[in-house]
């Protein structure tokens, strides 16, 4: 894997491009344009690494549009050591964002070989220390909440009561709900142990966010 000076060139007008489109959180912008998200497809199509576009990995699931991935990031405010739940690990790029910021994330996959991938991979290109569960995401992971954040990067029908549970009062969900072809895209946070404020920032596609899991 190399990440070459015209892949760092083709980076820099990607995040341009983000910039143009309003994503105005410097270090978001900054992580983005130092991880070679070129890496997290197969060779052939590293072309398409740098247009503002999703792509489909295996297993019938896609990488999430640059731009989705930063303003996902954004509404989730990261802070440094905080405990990030990711839900839909696929080819591990948001994660990978999550813990360049400074998170310490779980990432939980339904699709056996996507975990599988992104298990080997991951180490391999500086993050070690995200910690990968081959899970069903519905019921997220209850032995190590409450979480400080939830992301969620499928579309679900409804918001699953068992994350919300799964948030520290204080926290933030940011997950996208709605029918198969168009989601909107939700903020929650935990203002107390019944009470969640709900925010809406417009409309998103993404794959659908299934139960169970894919072996």
């Amino acid at each position: 894997m190399k990440d070459t000076y015209r892949h760092k060139g083709l980076r820099k007008k990607l995040i341009d491009s983000l910039k143009v489109r309003g994503v105005k959180n410097e270090e978001i912008l900054e992580v983005m344009n130092t991880i070679p998200r070129h890496f997290f497809l197969e060779k052939a199509f590293e072309e398409w690494a740098y247009q503002d576009k999703a792509f489909p990995i295996d297993c019938n699931q896609t990488i999430s549009q640059p731009y989705t991935v930063a303003f996902q990031t954004m509404l989730l405010e990261v802070k440094q050591r905080e405990k990030i739940m990711e839900i839909g690990t696929g080819s591990g790029y948001q994660a990978s964002v999550l813990a360049a910021l400074g998170a310490r994330v779980y990432s939980i996959e339904r699709q056996e070989p996507l975990y599988k991938k992104a298990k080997k991979f991951l180490p391999l290109i500086g993050f070690p220390n995200i910690r990968l569960f081959f899970r069903d995401g519905y019921k997220g992971l209850a032995e190590f909440a409450p979480f400080d954040k939830i992301l969620v990067t499928a579309g679900a029908t409804k918001v699953p009561e068992l994350l919300k549970q799964q948030l520290k009062i204080g926290g933030i969900m940011v997950i996208p709900v709605g029918p198969d072809k168009v989601q909107e895209m939700l903020k929650i946070t935990r203002i107390s142990e019944t009470k969640f404020k709900t925010v809406s920032y417009g409309d998103f596609k993404f794959v659908p966010f299934a139960e169970g899991v894919n072996r």
